[in-house]
């Protein structure tokens, strides 16, 4: 733990007047592998770190992405959603991808199971693979639903780049998770 109230009173002070879903705005001060600190316009600085703000990132993007230097830079102003007062690092846990609409939930709302897709697959994994059907929304064709024949190897069927036609098998809200098929989605024949 960074330090109590008697320590650091005005940032505890500060920290402690912050209220959940509350709009708060900030410069990136560094970038780091597991997240990107913040220096807050209204906010004191921090006794260690490089801003009093952090966004882990899980709160920085809807979108997948590789690095957190794919979604800001050092010196971006960004505008945050307040999670929660971090007492341990005496920080505010912020998100900014609370300030963008979920394309997940777009799509989820205007698509339906059965209906049928063109995705692009974008990742090869053991249990199958993960196919880009609307900017942002990638599901899951798991190995028993990429061919009529049985699939040991992903590879053996498609390719990263592949245009494939696919069906959707089930819209998960709550994990924001989807699932397609790409047998339902073809003859048996093909």
């Amino acid at each position: 733990m960074i330090g109590g109230p008697f320590e650091y009173p005005e940032l505890w002070a500060f920290l402690e007047s912050l209220h959940c879903g509350e709009s708060l705005s900030g410069t990136v001060t560094a970038i780091e592998r597991f997240g990107v600190f913040v220096a807050l316009d209204d906010g004191p600085g921090h006794p260690i770190f490089p801003g009093v703000g952090f966004i882990s990132c899980a709160e920085l993007s809807w979108r997948r992405f590789e690095a957190a230097s794919d979604v800001v830079q050092v010196g971006q102003r960004v505008s945050c959603e307040f999670l929660q007062f971090d007492t341990w690092n005496l920080e505010a846990r912020l998100s900014l991808k609370a300030m963008q609409p979920d394309p997940f939930q777009a799509f989820a709302d205007s698509t339906a199971v059965g209906q049928k897709l063109q995705g692009q697959v974008t990742k090869l994994v053991p249990f199958g693979v993960f196919v880009q059907v609307a900017d942002g929304i990638e599901g899951l064709v798991h190995l028993r639903e990429l061919a009529w024949t049985l699939v040991e190897d992903p590879s053996d069927v498609v390719h990263v780049g592949d245009t494939i036609a696919v069906v959707v098998t089930e819209i998960d809200q709550q994990r924001r998770a989807l699932s397609l098929s790409r047998r339902k989605g073809s003859s048996r024949h093909q």
